[in-house]
């Protein structure tokens, strides 16, 4: 009889422990078709023609992904999530050769003492920025600042991270995050860190942050960073194209928002980014692009959310260019909801380039051209305006 009453005991602590843990499997395919006028292959301003094309992941990257948390007791629960972007036009991966290229991380997480994660994942600085980025109601593809510059869409991710969030006291986070290098002979080269800040007010909400990012090769043709998708930079468009060969990035941003009810919010971002030569850069003087924009929001029925936006970025006059280059871009968004997990959306936008700025040799100097979001980095505009718009459905589970 006792040993059945301890059987009994052990199987329902066993129920127990298995009842505190939990793993959870998710995710989004997002296909849309897209128009782009004036369509040019990256770093050439030749071609000039209209296309229309299948695009994936307009409002949301198509991806799948599975979480977890178990609890250690003490109010404290390991947590992991690994996550996987794929092309629902074609079925590919996101990023050739990662399998979780989106996010895979293990950590610790306590209500009184904050997160702390381990592995790919989101710097301090987009984690704490991203609630008042244009992206939310414009998307990267398309609301991104022209060709993304300042980091505030979700292509930018690290290796080998170590991130720690504090939790809310007063309104008030705090993030910090280091990525390792990984290179022999020097701790830091490759590296890439952020801090940041957000507070939070009733309606109202700020965030600032800073991310520094180091390139191994000290500049030129090589890309090797912490911040990299498979040894690749991310971010590379029309804007930046003549400045790949940086040594060093820098971005600092402030953002933030406020709702002034449950049908309208405002949020704006000003971002610095700074490209700084090495003695392997084809260039020779630090770049510099400041991004002023705003985005309203606008829910005029319970399934229907309605965005318009603009931005404003300006480069600085280096590497010989008297007249730096500016880009114009508005933005109107509508997005429809046919259930909890299903939507339909139509994205439009519009771009004027002026000025000038480096060819994708970093000595040229060239027009400046047009580069909507991030969604058209691979293909610029060919001229000084570009005209992109898009609609497609999106599913979660």
């Amino acid at each position: 009889m006792k040993k059945a009453l301890i059987g009994s005991a052990l199987g329902l602590v066993a129920l127990g422990a298995h009842a505190q843990s939990s793993v959870t499997l998710y995710g989004i395919v997002d296909t849309g078709i897209g128009y782009q006028s004036s369509a040019a292959k990256l770093g050439s301003n030749a071609g000039g023609a209209s296309q229309v094309r299948m695009i994936n992941g307009i409002w949301a990257g198509s991806r799948f992904g599975l979480k977890g948390a178990e609890d250690l007791g003490g109010g404290t629960k390991a947590i992991f999530q690994l996550e996987e972007g794929f092309n629902s036009a074609s079925g590919a991966e996101s990023v050739t050769g990662l399998m979780f290229s989106r996010l895979a991380y293990v950590g610790l997480t306590n209500a009184n003492f904050g997160t702390f994660t381990m592995g790919r994942q989101y710097t301090a600085y987009y984690s704490m920025l991203s609630a008042y980025s244009p992206t939310n109601w414009l998307t990267g593809a398309y609301g991104a600042h022209p060709g993304d510059i300042d980091s505030m869409d979700t292509i930018y991710r690290a290796n080998n991270s170590l991130v720690y969030a504090s939790p809310s006291i007063h309104g008030l986070t705090v993030s910090g995050s280091y990525s390792l290098g990984g290179n022999p002979g020097s701790f830091a080269a490759g590296q890439t860190w952020s801090a940041a800040a957000q507070y939070l007010y009733g309606p109202f909400g700020v965030a600032a942050g800073i991310q520094r990012v180091d390139n191994a090769a000290n500049g030129g043709a090589t890309w090797n960073s912490a911040l990299s998708n498979n040894g690749a930079q991310p971010g590379i468009s029309g804007v930046n194209n003549g400045f790949s060969s940086a040594a060093k990035q820098q971005r600092v941003a402030v953002n933030g928002g406020y709702a002034f009810n449950s049908q309208w919010d405002v949020s704006f971002a000003y971002s610095n980014v700074q490209y700084a030569p090495g003695v392997n850069s084809f260039f020779q003087g630090t770049a510099i692009w400041n991004t002023g924009g705003v985005v309203l929001h606008w829910k005029p029925i319970t399934a229907l959310d309605l965005g318009a936006g603009y931005s404003y970025t300006r480069a600085t006059q280096s590497n010989g260019i008297t007249s730096a280059a500016s880009y114009n871009q508005f933005n109107l968004s509508q997005y429809y909801s046919l259930s909890k997990r299903t939507g339909l959306y139509a994205l439009e936008a519009y771009q004027r380039a002026g000025g000038k700025t480096l060819g994708s040799d970093g000595k040229t100097i060239i027009n400046a051209t047009a580069a909507i979001g991030d969604g058209q980095n691979g293909s610029p505009s060919s001229s000084r305006s570009m005209v992109a718009v898009g609609a497609g459905i999106i599913v979660k589970f």
